[in-house]
């Protein structure tokens, strides 16, 4: 992955299972959440270098979620999630999860995560590099 890598995307593909599905018969809500926040540490343990890594972890403190259409057993979707707007204590990450047969889009999100010290789960400011490589510059 390239440098610019966390402003281009990253994708995960995602299998559904069936303690994925809900009594309507698609995808639980809680799921999409999960698979939210997979996506968005697998495209971190890509990109952070193993000393990022150690010192930084990340906690949600908002997530909103547009839901498109259902999502059924046996589909195959792909989450690509890339990176937004940062501030003083929070990075914006936006979601979007697809079908993979027809490249519908089924769940939309936009999440913000809060960077934590990774031994003390306080909150952190992070360095000039994780700034710059993990969010877009505002305007």
């Amino acid at each position: 992955m390239s440098e610019d890598g966390a402003r281009e995307g990253f994708e995960l593909p995602i299998e559904i299972r069936p303690d994925d599905i809900d009594v309507l018969g698609h995808v639980n809500n809680v799921v999409y959440v999960r698979w939210i926040q997979e996506a968005a540490i697998a495209h971190w343990r890509v990109l952070a270098t193993p000393e990022q890594q150690a010192e930084v972890a990340w906690v949600v403190v908002r997530h909103e979620i547009d839901y498109k259409r259902p999502a059924r057993l046996g589909e195959r979707l792909v989450a690509r999630t890339w990176v937004g707007i940062a501030t003083r204590n929070t990075f914006e990450r936006h979601t979007e999860i697809r079908r993979a047969a027809d490249g519908k889009v089924v769940v939309e999100a936009r999440t913000l995560w809060c960077p934590i010290d990774a031994q003390t789960g306080r909150p952190k400011q992070v360095s000039a590099e994780v700034r710059a490589r993990f969010s877009v510059p505002e305007g």
